[in-house]
C-alpha cells in the first residue's frame, strides 16, 4: 500500500512538472520592416541570455541566425531561423524572420506555429510598408503581439510618433509601457511605467553589464506621473477587471497592471509598446522581461484545432495528449533532411513511429535535435510546446502533420503564396540535366513558395517564385551547389477575369455512347467580383424546388474551379461570381460527373461571351529619396506606368509611394540608384491585380 501511495505520488509530481515546464515556454518570431534591427535584437537577446558569448554584427556578417552565405553577402535575412535561449526561468524558442516581401511566405510558415510575436519598428520611420505587411499575417494567425521601437539613439527618433504611427495604421490600442530618457543620441534610458523605476545604460558599461535600476529622475517624475495615469486609465477602459480597481481606488497596483496588460496582449485587444536601442544594447532586457510577462505560453492559448475523417478534434498543449506537430520548415541537402516541427501535444521520443496523416506514411524519427540557427544539439525527447528538428521523414512536406498512429490528426497548413515571376531555367551542361531536375526539386521542398514547371511553348524547365528577388536567391543556391544555369528574363503571371456579366446562361450537357450516359441541365448567371482586379471566386445557388440536388450543386461549383485553372487567355481565372439559378435533371443519367462537366463548361461559355479581361500583378513601391531628386524619380514612376500616390518629408529627404505594374520594376533597383547617385532605397509589397494596357489584351 505504501508503495502505491509513492507511486501514485511520484507520477503526479512528474506531470505536474511537465506542465510547469510547458507554461515557462515562450514560443515567438521576431517581425519587422528590411533594415528596422530584428536580427539585431535577437542577436544581444542570444547574448543578453548567455546563448552565445560574443555579440554578432550584421554589417560584419557573423550573426547567428544569418547565417547563410547570401544572407552574409547581401546583409539581410532571408531564411526563418529557430533559435532558443532561457531568461528568468523560462525557455525562449525564437525565430527571426525575413523582412523583405518576397520572403513574406517564410513570415507565414512562422506564423503558423508561433504563440507570440515582437514586432520591431524603427523610432523614425514608425510603421513602414513591410511592417504592416507581416502585422496584417500575424492578424490572420491571431498571434498576440507586443511592439518594439528600435533605433531610438538616431537622429529624429521619436518614441510618440512611432505609436501614433501604430495607431494609425495598425492598432486602435497601442499602450506604451516606457518614457525615453534623453532625446536621439542622448538617449541612455527608459523610466519603466509600470513599476515607476527608471532603467538605465551608461555610456561606456561593457556590453553584457546590464542595466542599472534606479528612481525615476527628478526632471522626469511629473511627465512619468502624467503618462502612468494615462496608461491606468487606457487599462481600465479596455479590461473589466482593471476598472473596477481603478475605479476604487484611481489608479493600478503593477501587479493588477501587468495582470491586465498580459490577458490585453493575449486577447489581441492592445499592444504593449516598449523602446529601446538594440545595436546599443539598450532596452533589451525589458524587453525580455515583457515577452516573459505579456506574450502566452502554449498552455494559454487554445487548444489546437484538426480533424480527422470529417471529425473536428481538439488537442491540449499536455505531454500526456496523444502526439501531434506541423512540419513547419524542411531543408533538404545531399547530406540528408532536417524537418522543422512545433509539437502542440504529447511526447515524441527517440525512435518513435509517427504517422504522417495526409500521406497516411508511418516514418520512424531517427534523432530529435535542438535548434540554434545552423547548430544542433541531440536530445532523446521533445514535448508539447516545443520547437525542435527531427531527421528520419523522408516524405514529411512543410504543412504536413505527424501524430500518433492510433489517434490520426490533421493540422491545418499554412497556405502557400501563388507565385508573380517566372524565369527559365536551363543547365549550360547537357550532362547537368538530371542535377538540375533534383537541385530544382529540393529547391521547391524547402521553399513551397518556388515552384518548378516546364514552360509549354519551348520545353524549359521554369522557377516561379513571389518576386525577382526571390528568384535570384533561389538560381545563386543552384550556381552555389555548382550548377551552371542560364536564366532566362523574368515573366509576371497574369490572371484573366470576366469583363461583362453574362445572365441566364443555359448548358445542358447530353452524352449517350452506350450504357449509362450523361445528362445535365443547368442555368446560371456570371458575373466579375466587384472591380476588374478583385480576386477570389465566389458560387452560390438560388435554386429552388430540388430541381438540382445539393450534392449535383457542389459537382456544378467544383466544374466552375475547375475551369479557372485555365482561361481563353491561357492564364488562371480570379474575381469570378457564379449564380446557379435553374437546372434539371434526368432519373437515370444525371451524376456527379455530369454536373461537373456542365459547370466547367458553362464558365468557360460565359468567358468566350462576356469576353476575358486580361490582369496584371501591381505593387505598392515605397521610395525614399533625395530631395532633388524627386522630379526624376516620379517621371521615371510615370514611365514605368506607375500611378503616384503621395509624397511625404522624411528626415531630409522624401518618401514617394505609386502603385507599379510588377513588370516594369524588374531592374528598377539599379535604375534607382543612378537617378539618385546611390542615395535612394525603394520597398514594394503586392498590392493585387489591375487590367493590363490594351496592347495586352490582344
Amino acid at each position: 500500500m505504501r508503495t502505491d501511495l509513492t507511486t501514485s505520488t511520484s507520477t503526479s509530481t512528474s506531470a505536474a512538472a511537465a506542465v510547469a515546464a510547458v507554461a515557462a515556454v515562450r514560443n515567438l518570431g521576431i517581425l519587422a520592416h528590411v533594415d528596422a534591427g530584428k536580427t539585431t535584437v535577437t542577436e544581444r537577446v542570444l547574448f543578453l541570455t548567455g546563448a552565445v558569448h560574443k555579440r554578432g554584427e550584421v554589417h560584419e556578417g557573423t550573426t547567428v541566425t544569418d547565417f547563410d552565405p547570401q544572407e552574409r553577402d547581401r546583409g539581410i535575412t532571408i531564411f526563418a531561423a529557430a533559435v532558443s535561449c532561457r531568461w528568468d526561468g523560462h525557455l525562449l524558442n525564437l525565430i527571426d524572420t525575413p523582412g523583405h516581401v518576397d520572403f513574406a511566405d517564410e513570415v507565414e510558415r512562422s506564423l503558423r506555429v508561433l504563440d507570440g510575436a515582437v514586432a520591431v519598428f524603427d523610432a523614425v520611420a514608425g510603421v513602414e510598408p513591410q511592417s504592416e505587411s507581416v502585422w496584417r499575417q500575424a492578424d490572420r494567425h491571431g498571434v498576440p503581439r507586443i511592439a518594439f521601437v528600435n533605433k531610438m539613439d538616431r537622429p529624429g527618433a521619436d518614441l510618440d510618433a512611432a505609436v501614433a504611427s501604430i495607431r494609425e495604421k495598425l492598432h486602435p490600442a497601442p499602450l506604451a509601457v516606457q518614457l525615453p530618457i534623453g532625446r536621439e543620441g542622448a538617449f541612455t534610458g527608459v523610466v519603466d511605467l509600470v513599476g515607476m523605476r527608471a532603467l538605465t545604460w551608461p555610456d561606456g558599461a561593457a556590453p553584457g553589464e546590464g542595466c542599472q535600476v534606479g528612481d525615476v529622475p527628478e526632471e522626469f517624475a511629473q511627465e512619468a506621473g502624467r503618462r502612468r495615469q494615462a496608461l491606468a486609465e487606457a487599462v481600465a477602459e479596455l479590461h473589466p477587471a482593471a476598472l473596477e480597481e481603478y475605479c476604487a481606488t484611481g489608479t493600478l497596483t503593477p501587479g493588477a497592471l501587468t495582470d491586465a496588460l498580459r490577458r490585453l496582449t493575449g486577447s489581441g485587444q492592445a499592444v504593449v509598446v516598449l523602446c529601446g536601442a538594440a545595436y546599443r544594447d539598450r532596452g533589451v532586457e525589458p524587453l525580455l522581461d515583457a515577452v516573459t510577462a505579456y506574450l502566452p505560453s502554449p498552455l494559454d492559448v487554445p487548444p489546437v484545432r484538426g480533424e480527422f475523417d470529417g471529425a473536428p478534434q481538439e488537442r491540449a498543449a499536455d505531454p500526456e495528449q496523444p502526439f501531434s506537430a506541423l512540419v513547419f520548415k524542411v531543408t533538404a541537402s545531399t547530406t540528408g533532411r532536417l524537418v522543422g516541427l512545433r509539437i502542440y501535444s504529447g511526447t515524441l521520443r527517440k525512435g518513435d513511429t509517427v504517422l504522417d496523416a495526409r500521406t497516411g506514411r508511418t516514418e520512424r524519427i531517427g534523432r530529435i535535435l535542438r535548434v540554434q540557427a545552423d547548430r544542433h544539439t541531440e536530445t532523446d525527447t521533445a514535448t508539447a510546446g516545443d520547437i525542435v528538428a527531427v531527421v528520419g521523414p523522408k516524405g514529411a512536406r512543410a504543412g504536413a502533420t505527424l501524430c500518433d498512429p492510433r489517434a490520426p490528426l490533421v493540422l491545418e497548413p499554412a497556405v502557400a503564396a501563388d507565385p508573380v515571376v517566372t524565369v527559365a531555367v536551363e543547365a549550360r551542361r547537357s550532362a547537368d540535366t538530371d542535377r538540375l531536375a533534383a537541385a530544382l526539386a529540393r529547391l521547391t521542398e524547402e521553399d513551397p513558395s518556388l515552384v518548378a514547371g516546364t514552360d509549354p511553348e519551348g520545353g524549359r524547365r521554369t522557377l516561379s517564385g513571389l518576386g525577382e528577388l526571390h528568384l535570384e536567391v533561389a538560381v545563386e543556391k543552384l550556381r552555389r551547389a555548382g550548377l551552371e544555369v542560364a536564366v532566362g528574363r523574368p515573366r509576371v503571371a497574369y490572371r484573366e477575369t470576366l469583363a461583362a456579366a453574362v445572365t441566364g446562361l443555359v448548358l445542358r450537357h447530353v452524352k449517350q455512347d452506350g450504357g449509362s450516359g450523361q445528362f445535365a441541365h443547368i442555368v446560371v448567371d456570371v458575373a466579375p467580383l466587384g472591380e476588374p482586379g478583385a480576386d477570389g471566386f465566389e458560387f452560390r445557388s438560388t435554386v429552388t424546388g430540388g430541381r438540382v440536388p445539393p450534392e449535383f450543386v457542389q459537382a456544378v461549383e467544383a466544374g466552375c474551379r475547375d475551369a479557372l485553372a485555365d482561361g481563353p487567355l491561357g492564364h488562371p481565372v480570379t474575381g469570378v461570381r457564379v449564380t446557379l439559378t435553374d437546372g434539371a435533371t434526368h432519373v437515370k443519367d444525371s451524376s456527379d460527373l455530369a454536373f461537373r462537366t456542365a459547370g466547367r463548361l458553362a464558365l468557360r461559355e460565359a468567358l468566350r461571351r462576356g469576353g476575358p479581361l486580361l490582369l496584371e500583378p501591381v505593387a505598392e513601391v515605397t521610395a525614399t529619396v533625395p530631395p532633388e531628386s524627386v522630379g526624376g524619380v516620379l517621371g521615371d514612376l510615370s514611365a514605368r506606368r506607375g500611378r503616384v500616390h503621395g509624397s511625404a518629408p522624411r528626415g531630409g529627404g522624401a518618401v514617394l509611394t505609386a502603385t507599379v505594374p510588377l513588370a516594369e520594376l524588374f531592374g528598377y533597383a539599379g535604375a534607382l540608384r543612378g537617378r539618385t547617385q546611390g542615395r535612394g532605397t525603394f520597398t514594394t509589397r503586392p498590392a493585387g491585380y489591375a487590367p493590363a494596357p490594351r496592347a495586352q489584351q490582344r
